[in-house]
């Protein structure tokens, strides 16, 4: 072999061995990055199942307008009225005018309504609380001796009475009732006034298990309405033209003595008008059945 046949070999051989290089490294770059060939799994690509899909939200014209108010829940229903007067006594029953005096007694009032009632020979109804007759019960006393008839009205006149169970109803009226006869032995109660009137079926279902009628009214002189009425003079003008318009034969009236001292003033003007034109007596403590 010449130099020259020696040169040419070396340096065929040489560029051969470049390529080759050349071409591993090209090789060695592709399985660095992923190539096409490797399966995504072994590149760390999770597959494309595994890849949420962008959203893409299309303009619209409704994109420029402002957003809708927030939905709001709609708001509860009132509770239905169930209580009032319905199924209670409105009336005496017969031509007889009766006076009703509700929440006490009343350590102030009471004892000058008394005296005012006996001064005009009127017997009225009194609707007593029971927290109130164990705190006065002299003065209850002195209301059955001067031979007014005595009622019922609730232990401390919790005005959602009528919302409770049966037995709790029961319980409340029974202690009241219990407490009147601690203060006045066998004293007869056979009628039962609601507070605020609320009466609903079953709270008159629990009074006439216990013997007791439950006692509305018919004519109502609204005392208890200083707010809207006023106070003093104005007030009694307004209890005394209520009555006078509104009382007829067989009428209950509801009044309050509880401090009430407008009671005593429009009463004084009121009772001699009363006996003048209607028989006025207390609810008979001993009704015959009706």
């Amino acid at each position: 072999m010449t130099r020259r046949m020696a040169e040419q070999i070396s340096t065929g051989a040489l560029r051969s061995y470049v390529h080759m290089v050349a071409w591993a490294a090209t090789l060695l770059a592709l399985a660095s990055c992923g190539g096409a060939g490797t399966p995504p799994a072994a590149r760390g690509i999770p597959p494309a199942s595994a890849v949420p899909s962008p959203t893409v939200v299309a303009p619209s014209a409704a994109s420029s307008a402002p957003p809708s108010p927030p939905v709001t829940s709609p708001k509860p229903r009132p509770e239905p009225v169930t209580a009032g007067l319905a199924g209670s006594r409105l009336t005496t029953g017969s031509a007889m005018v009766a006076l009703t005096f509700d929440d006490g007694p009343d350590p102030r009032v009471t004892p000058q309504l008394l005296d005012l009632l006996r001064t005009h020979h009127v017997s009225a109804t009194f609707c007593l609380v029971g927290e109130r007759v164990k705190l006065y019960p002299r003065l209850t006393a002195r209301i059955a001796a001067e031979g007014h008839t005595l009622c019922n009205h609730s232990w401390d006149h919790a005005e959602y009475l009528y919302k409770r169970g049966d037995a709790q109803m029961a319980r409340d009226l029974e202690r009241t009732s219990a407490e009147i006869h601690r203060a006045v032995p066998g004293v007869p109660i056979r009628y039962f006034r609601a507070p605020y009137g609320n009466f609903t079926p079953g709270l008159i279902h629990v009074a006439s298990r216990l013997n007791m009628i439950p006692l509305g009214w018919s004519v109502d002189d609204q005392c208890y309405l200083s707010d809207r009425y006023g106070t003093g003079r104005a007030m009694v003008r307004h209890m005394t033209a209520r009555v006078r318009r509104e009382t007829k034969a067989g009428a209950v009236i509801l009044s309050h003595d509880l401090d009430k001292p407008q009671t005593l003033v429009a009463y004084r003007q009121l009772l001699p008008w009363l006996r003048k034109r209607f028989e006025m007596a207390a609810l008979p403590p001993d009704p015959p059945p009706a």
